[in-house]
């Protein structure tokens, strides 16, 4: 399946409403330690970015990154991006009392303000993309940060051969089921990952960041399928 079609296939899925209501729950099934890594993510940030910063989260719908780290930096603003506008509604309801600090975006990176940003996240998004795709969207983040400043991308990313992919791809669903998750939809999403989304090596996955001018990129979070890198512009 082409980027495009995929592409097209997430939007689809993140505007019909009873999987929007659903959002919430999913991931903290599917990823193993999210809560940890959003707060992880907003400590790294915090090592460069000034106390005001202003922040461009690439991906924003559902808002639970954003809720996380607006409630860690009461002084930081954020810029969010997102293609499907329920998801953007739903970011401004889980952000209750913190939705002003926020500016949403409908559309992709090309349609994101000019910067320059103090610091940039991409969660559990890139990996939609294809490998052009992917670093052309992290050198669009890349040109819209200040020199110095980080970014925090996490998603899927593990083995990808023949013999591995299999298992690693079985270890996500087990780690869902463990979690409570519905069979029925840990078998689908098992079914839509392997044949629709855009997994990669975690060494390409690195190569791609540098190569979008990235510079300093390390290996921060490891969970199963899931992988998270710093780096600065």
């Amino acid at each position: 399946m082409s980027t495009e079609a995929s592409a097209k296939l997430f939007v689809e899925a993140f505007s019909d409403p009873v999987k929007v209501a659903q959002y919430l729950d999913g991931p903290r099934r599917f990823v193993p330690g999210l809560a940890d890594l959003h707060r992880m993510t907003g400590i790294l940030l915090a090592e460069r970015a000034p106390r005001d910063a202003r922040i461009l989260v690439l991906g924003a719908g559902g808002g639970m990154e954003l809720k996380a780290m607006a409630e860690a930096h009461p002084e930081w603003t954020f810029v969010g991006i997102d293609p499907a506008r329920p998801m953007l509604d739903l970011a401004a309801e889980t952000l209750g009392p913190h939705r002003a600090r926020v500016e949403f975006v409908q559309g992709y990176i090309e349609d994101a303000p000019p910067g320059p940003f103090d610091a940039a996240t991409c969660l559990l998004t890139l990996h939609f993309l294809s490998a052009p795709e992917r670093q052309r969207t992290a050198s669009d983040i890349r040109r819209r940060l200040k020199p110095g400043a980080p970014f925090v991308a996490a998603h899927g990313s593990f083995p990808q051969d023949s013999d591995q992919r299999p298992q690693w791809l079985s270890r996500y669903a087990a780690f869902a089921l463990a979690s409570g998750a519905d069979p029925e939809m840990v078998s689908k999403a098992r079914d839509a990952v392997d044949a629709h989304v855009n997994m990669f090596g975690p060494d390409q996955d690195e190569a791609i960041l540098r190569d979008a001018g990235f510079s300093d990129v390390s290996l921060f979070y490891t969970a199963f399928t899931f992988r998270g890198w710093v780096a600065r512009a």
